[in-house]
C-alpha cells in the first residue's frame, strides 16, 4: 500500500474511534468491536487487549 493510503486509513480510524467514544475499561484503548452473545445480547472485546464486557 502506498503510504498515503496508509495516513488515509489511519485518519478514518481515529475520527471513526473518536465519534464512537467506546473505549475499553481495563486499558483504555479504542479499539473496541461489538459482538454478539451466546443468548442474542450485545457485548464488547477490546482488540488492543482482549477485555471482554457487556
Amino acid at each position: 500500500m502506498p503510504a498515503s493510503s496508509i495516513d488515509t486509513v489511519g485518519e478514518l480510524l481515529a475520527v471513526a474511534e473518536s465519534v464512537s467514544g467506546l473505549s475499553c475499561p481495563s486499558c483504555g484503548s479504542f479499539h473496541v468491536a461489538q459482538v454478539l452473545g451466546d443468548n442474542g445480547g450485545v457485548s464488547y472485546v477490546c482488540t488492543a487487549c482482549g477485555h471482554c464486557w457487556s
